[in-house]
């Protein structure tokens, strides 16, 4: 009885968002979200309702801000998968299909980050139960970029007269090796959330997000001048021109002027987009100008899904220590982002819910891991993108983030858009992921920016810094340290693995920032009686001190 009840009062629910005025548009000024923000352009703005957790709201502003989500999303979504394909060689379409199937595994992954399942019997759930979009994790491009090379060097993938040749399997040893290492977040997701803010203190993943960014910007803006796989030669094959050609960066310039005047001008629904509106119209004087080929749009199938490519899932040794430390950074930038979710949603922020909202959320992250391995794409994390889009809109419902993921999994499974996207030229892509990089970058210099200096925290910051800076300048550094010509295959991985921890920047930072944070002695701050000699010392006054 209680079932038919529940039945007969959602029929009910679904008939009156349907068929009356309230159910589909409600008492929302949709202009506001349309409205740039021009100087001869009346700025008053009428106050908007707020939308909570589970609030009713109306069908058509469910699907337009759900759409407005995913627009946010879609920059963050596509990049990986594009970069990837460059450093692995990849063929087009193997490109086009990763493309389609990010986009597939982000909408499956957002519904059960939202969703928040309980386990059975236990207080612990999967899921934060917040607006909470999924998108393929930056920071494994940074790894990706330094093992291709090692695996071409050690016979993984394969050179054929000079040339480097697709490596599906180096791909699939990336899935297979980050399937395996997922379960390391699974674990720490256990573990309370107090706890793990103090073994991954600011200090520590603040330098580690910093150098994601800061060695993704190198590859981005080798695209922005032409392409990261031809430096130095002719690029393109619509428009062939040398690399570094003006051509080239005025293209992705349009792209970054755009995002400018966006933030500057654009209306709410274009501001928390920017990034898109800059590529379309870079993609579009792109197409003016003869820069775009659409030979492979009008070849791509109709539609895709997961699994029409498949690789063969291995675990490679080399890079089990750079994927935990991309794990663990993960797990950080999610609680980090469920915080910020919970505030900007008017939630709470500490507390025994808000806990469990932590342990749900990183949970999600780690079987996250493990879910898009499978389905053939590198790691997944929870994005912060969607914050913005809240606040802006003032809707946190949930229902808006159904309807983000519905889009996504549109977007991919009509492998045209996938299709459009991966032909998108290497100048305005370039213009585009320099700027997403350099955000990454700046979203560690503010987790930084959250730690109280001391001298401790100077000493420490910098002794943190050094490897991983030099490794991300000079990438090749540590290659003829260590060298061994033998046969003993476990001596070369053993020095392989060494190699790939040593020059990835971000990795051997990540590492020693919690020895050194866990051994270092704290600063009795009561015995800091200068605070502001303390808030303007140097990095020459503490050393020589």
């Amino acid at each position: 009885m209680n079932s038919i009840h529940t039945m007969k009062k959602i029929s009910r629910r679904v008939i009156r968002k349907l068929t009356t005025k309230q159910g589909l548009l409600g008492d929302y000024s949709y202009s506001y979200l349309f409205k740039p923000n021009l100087p001869f352009v009346d700025k008053s703005r009428k106050t908007q309702p707020f939308f909570g957790l589970e609030s009713e709201m109306p069908l058509l502003l469910g699907i337009i801000l759900g759409l407005q989500h995913a627009l946010a999303m879609l920059a963050g979504v596509i990049t990986p998968p594009l970069m990837i394909s460059t450093a692995a060689n990849l063929d087009v379409k193997t490109s086009e299909y990763l493309v389609s199937a990010s986009l597939i595994t982000s909408g499956i992954l957002t519904c059960i980050q939202i969703s928040r399942i309980r386990i059975w019997k236990t207080h612990y759930y999967i899921g934060t139960g917040l607006l909470s979009v999924m998108g393929t994790s930056f920071a494994i491009i940074s790894v990706v970029s330094s093992a291709f090379p090692l695996m071409y060097k050690s016979g993984v993938c394969v050179i054929k007269d000079g040339v480097k040749q697709p490596c599906y399997d180096g791909y699939g040893y990336v899935l297979g090796t980050s399937i395996v290492c997922a379960l390391l977040e699974i674990l720490l997701s256990f573990i309370p959330a107090r706890t793990l803010r103090k073994i991954f203190p600011p200090l520590v993943t603040g330098p580690v997000v910093f150098l994601i960014g800061m060695s993704l910007v190198q590859s981005g803006l080798q695209d922005w001048l032409g392409g990261s796989d031809c430096v130095g030669k002719v690029c393109g094959s619509s428009h062939p021109l040398k690399w570094g050609s003006a051509q080239f960066l005025g293209l992705g310039f349009t792209v970054y002027l755009t995002i400018i005047i966006c933030e500057k001008y654009g209306a709410p629904i274009m501001k928390s987009c920017s990034v898109i509106v800059g590529l379309l119209i870079g993609c579009i004087i792109a197409a003016a100008c003869g820069y775009f080929s659409a030979e492979s749009i009008d070849v791509a199938p109709g539609i895709t899904f997961i699994w029409v490519h498949t690789f063969k899932l291995k675990v490679y040794g080399p890079l089990v220590l750079p994927l935990m430390a991309i794990y663990i950074v993960s797990m950080m930038e999610a609680i980090g982002d469920i915080t910020a979710t919970s505030d900007v949603s008017f939630l709470e922020v500490s507390g025994e819910k808000y806990e469990s909202r932590i342990q749900g959320g990183v949970l999600a992250d780690g079987i996250s891991g493990i879910i898009s391995g499978l389905f053939t794409i590198t790691p997944m994390s929870t994005f912060a993108q969607n914050n913005g889009v809240i606040s802006i809109t003032k809707c946190a419902n949930r229902s808006a983030g159904f309807w983000c993921a519905f889009f996504l999994i549109i977007m991919g499974i009509f492998s045209k858009i996938s299709s459009a996207i991966a032909s998108i030229p290497k100048a305005v892509l370039g213009g585009m992921t320099t700027f997403l990089f350099t955000s990454v970058a700046v979203s560690g210099i503010k987790i930084i920016s959250t730690v109280r200096f001391t001298r401790r925290e100077i000493v420490l910051l910098t002794i943190t810094l050094v490897p991983g800076i030099g490794a991300t300048l000079v990438p090749t550094w540590f290659g003829k340290v260590f060298s061994y010509g033998g046969s003993n295959q476990a001596k070369k991985g053993f020095l392989n693995a060494i190699t790939l921890v040593m020059q990835t920047g971000f990795s051997v930072t990540g590492v020693l920032g919690i020895i050194v944070n866990l051994i270092l002695p704290d600063v009795d701050r009561n015995e800091d009686t200068n605070e502001e000699a303390l808030g303007n010392v140097t990095i020459e006054n503490v050393l020589i001190t």
